[in-house]
């Protein structure tokens, strides 16, 4: 108890101390608004303003924007579960930076940067994930003790043929070649660029397994060549078949010393299906995308130039450099880096930053007794299972870990494990102990964005400035904007009340304009309209009739609007073209109106006014509903 008291006294000091520095400036049907609040607001509504405002004049648009929030909580807007979730929602968003570091992305994409500027080749074995959470501790705890017999001297090679479960290590004995930027799972490239030649790798993780690597060479890499070829396979790996291969290729090399054009060869003689149709040429490519003799030629031509024969697994080739590129800059692929970063799990590390920078902060640390606890618990148990977890660790009052004068009890920590799966105590404690140190620092992230809204201004008015936005719409939405578009009796109302306000300046055609194909049609409309002598369902009559022949078309619209409308009522010029389909028309319902006699007539210019006059109404009555206090000591301090 008496601890719980000293938390709560040094919480209520803390709260004290910021509300000195944040004084209550007004308060708003019993409501504070923080001198921090205001002025936030206050100045991000100047820098968006092209004419400033006085302070007295921001201060009364504020208290009114305040009373409508007012009258939003009043009406229980904020209670609405589609409020909450899109606040949530919104909240989720506003802290994130909050939980990042962000300078991390920055010496992250440098150093996928580096990565691009040169190649490592790298040997690798591989185990199983596993079967289960503790069957993959059984493979980390083995890929640790083949780790330490591999720094203690063991045979690479041979480690890799008796253990390693890549399908190619009986074939390759564990070479993987060379590791390009972007084509292997990112943990794997960067244990890869990061083990120094001739060194190994700790055990790591990715998708497909659990693995070591040895890196073997490093190799700068020299920007990209586009060249083309001509290739004779091999039809078989005999010498016979090669001399012939041999024969071929020499006969068109002497054609190309000859001068013969080598993409004109290329086209009849290459026996590459992919490229001898463009006449030899292949697609930019980098180093380690060929294979290494022909990647060697490439590279060592210079442009223009056409090399000797040569060999490679597939064939005898010749090649002929056409251009080449250096390396690009990182300005020129920063995004792409960006971009790829952002979509691997190195995105969760700016979080990861994030965390150690608050351990340290907020002196973060696990309970000395922690381990002691979980070794003799287990010893006693003799056991890891589903009671285990529930009866001992989830029933235990001991301290699991601390941070920010917080204690975690061990009992909290007990649901971060899985009750799904048995255990020798051995494997147990490995997995106990690693979930500890991972779970630990969730929790006191967790607690850090809980506390954001009370520690953190920035996060705290931002918070509140969407909250009380989102009322702000939803609430001026159901009073004014649509209240007044949906109230169509008061419509009518305001507008026979103020017919003065909404006078044209020139008449207006207001009817249907009738096109039709042709000439032909349309006397044939012209006929019919005679007979039927119908106003109430002629359109309805013409539209089944004739279909497609014919269009109408219901317009309000003044002088110079509508070409057409011009031509046939206001002595215009005849159109080119009445229409794509449509070649003539008549009016065929309406005609010149001098002023608006309708609402419909001017319902835009209506509803606009309308919205205004009960915008003012609604404003009016706020501020005789709701009490305004305003602190004139704090209002002095604003800056």
């Amino acid at each position: 108890m008496k601890k719980k008291l000293l938390l709560l006294t040094l919480a209520a000091s803390a709260v004290v101390a910021f509300a000195a520095k944040d004084p209550v400036l007004m308060t708003i049907n019993g409501k504070d608004v923080k001198l921090s609040e205001f002025e936030y607001l206050y100045h991000k509504n100047n820098a968006q303003q092209l004419e400033k405002e006085t302070l007295d004049e921001y201060i009364d648009r504020f208290v009114v924007y305040k009373l409508k929030v007012a009258d939003a909580e009043a009406a229980g807007l904020d209670t609405l579960e589609s409020f909450k979730k899109e606040l949530d929602g919104y909240r989720r968003d506003v802290v994130a930076p909050f939980l990042r570091d962000t300078t991390v992305i920055d010496s992250m994409e440098k150093e996928a940067y580096a990565n691009t500027l040169h190649t490592v080749e790298v040997s690798h074995i591989m185990r199983p994930l596993g079967n289960g959470i503790f069957d993959g501790i059984r493979e980390q705890m083995f890929m640790d003790s083949l780790y330490t017999a591999l720094k203690n001297g063991a045979d690479f090679e041979e480690a890799a043929l008796k253990y390693s479960v890549d399908r190619s290590v009986q074939r390759n004995k564990g070479k993987q070649g060379y590791v390009l930027p972007g084509r292997f799972p990112i943990t794997f490239e960067e244990a890869s660029f990061k083990t120094p030649v001739g060194e190994i790798s700790k055990p790591f993780a990715t998708p497909y397994g659990y693995h070591i690597v040895k890196t073997l060479s490093d190799k700068e890499t020299k920007g990209t060549v586009l060249v083309e070829h001509i290739l004779r396979l091999f039809k078989d790996k005999s010498d016979s078949a090669k001399l012939v291969a041999k024969k071929e290729i020499d006969d068109i090399y002497t054609r190309l010393k000859n001068g013969e054009d080598f993409e004109t060869i290329a086209k009849a003689e290459s026996q590459d299906p992919g490229s001898a149709k463009d006449g030899g040429k292949l697609p930019w490519f980098g180093f380690g995308r060929m294979v290494k003799s022909f990647e060697d030629v490439s590279f060592g031509l210079q442009n223009g130039e056409i090399s000797e024969p040569f060999e490679t697994p597939y064939g005898y080739h010749i090649v002929k450099k056409l251009d080449s590129k250096p390396n690009p800059t990182f300005d020129e692929i920063k995004e792409g880096i960006h971009q790829r970063i952002m979509m691997d799990e190195r995105s969760e590390r700016p979080r990861l930053a994030k965390m150690e920078q608050l351990k340290k902060e907020l002196n973060y640390k696990i309970d000395p007794g922690f381990e002691k606890y979980i070794n003799e618990t287990l010893k006693a148990y003799g056991s890891y299972d589903s009671t285990y977890v529930v009866d001992v660790l989830g029933k235990s009052t001991a301290t699991y870990c601390t941070f920010d004068n917080v204690k975690v009890p061990i009992s909290r920590f007990a649901t971060r494990l899985t009750t799904r799966e048995k255990s020798d105590t051995v494997l147990a404690k490995y997995y106990i102990m690693k979930q500890a140190e991972a779970f630990g620092g969730e929790e006191m992230m967790r607690y850090y964005q809980n506390s954001l809204i009370s520690k953190n201004p920035d996060y705290m008015n931002l918070l509140n400035e969407y909250h009380d936005g989102m009322l702000l719409f939803d609430i001026s939405n159901k009073k004014v904007w649509e209240g007044a578009s949906k109230d169509t009796e008061g419509l009518a109302k305001y507008f026979e009340q103020h017919r003065a306000d909404f006078k044209w300046d020139a008449p207006h055609f207001k009817g249907i304009i009738l096109k039709a194909k042709n000439d032909s049609v349309m006397n044939l409309v012209k006929s019919d309209i005679v007979a039927w002598n119908d106003a109430d369902s002629l359109t309805t009559k013409l539209f089944n009739k004739y279909r497609s022949n014919i269009k109408m078309e219901r317009m309000l619209v003044s002088k110079g609007e509508n070409a057409l409308v011009d031509y046939l009522l206001f002595g215009g010029a005849k159109p080119a073209e009445v229409d794509k389909k449509y070649s003539t028309a008549m009016v065929l319902e309406g005609g010149l109106q001098e002023q608006p006699e309708v609402v419909g007539d001017v319902l835009g210019q209506v509803t606009s006014a309308y919205q205004d006059e009960l915008e003012k109404k609604w404003v009016d009555e706020l501020k005789t509903k709701y009490p305004v206090v305003i602190d004139k000591k704090v209002r002095k301090k604003i800056k």
